[in-house]
């Protein structure tokens, strides 16, 4: 049974088996890379992509639950949100070994399209879920900030 889906904008058709974790799918079906594969069972974040424009952990989304959705990866996040993310990562140096952080950028734009002001208690929450094996969880939580002042102008 092929289950048909819009990975960033294009529309596929997935035949693998049902129950395959959609992260499997993305990177080994169409090649898209940028999504990592952390822990295995949703508690990393590594594997964040976005399902219907919501953050989703990718490794424990089976392909058959995302019939007819929109998933976005990181390879194609192109909002005001995730450029602001991506600047304020870039100005304050965020990643060191990087393996984290497209986790760590879907999430904070996730984030800051629910909330584009966010306390420091907001983003410790919004971001609980995405572990960082550096520890930049300052500089994370700093370039959300920034990130939030570069939305406003």
């Amino acid at each position: 049974m092929a289950i048909s889906t819009t990975i960033n904008g294009k529309t596929v058709s997935l035949t693998s088996d049902p129950d395959t974790p959609l992260l499997w799918a993305i990177r080994d079906d169409l090649k898209l890379t940028g999504t990592k594969f952390g822990c295995g069972m949703a508690e990393c974040g590594a594997c964040t992509i976005f399902v219907d424009g919501v953050p989703q952990r990718s490794c424990v989304t089976p392909i058959e639950s995302i019939e007819g959705a929109e998933i976005t990866t990181i390879e194609a996040i192109d909002s005001k949100e995730a450029k602001a993310i991506q600047q304020a990562w870039q100005e304050l140096e965020v990643a060191q070994c990087g393996y984290c952080q497209s986790g760590q950028i879907m999430s904070a734009t996730g984030l800051l399209m629910e909330n584009p002001k966010p306390t420091n208690e907001d983003i410790d929450d919004a971001m609980s879920g995405n572990v960082c094996r550096c520890a930049t969880y300052v500089r994370i939580r700093q370039a959300i900030h920034r990130a939030s002042e570069i939305m406003e102008g």
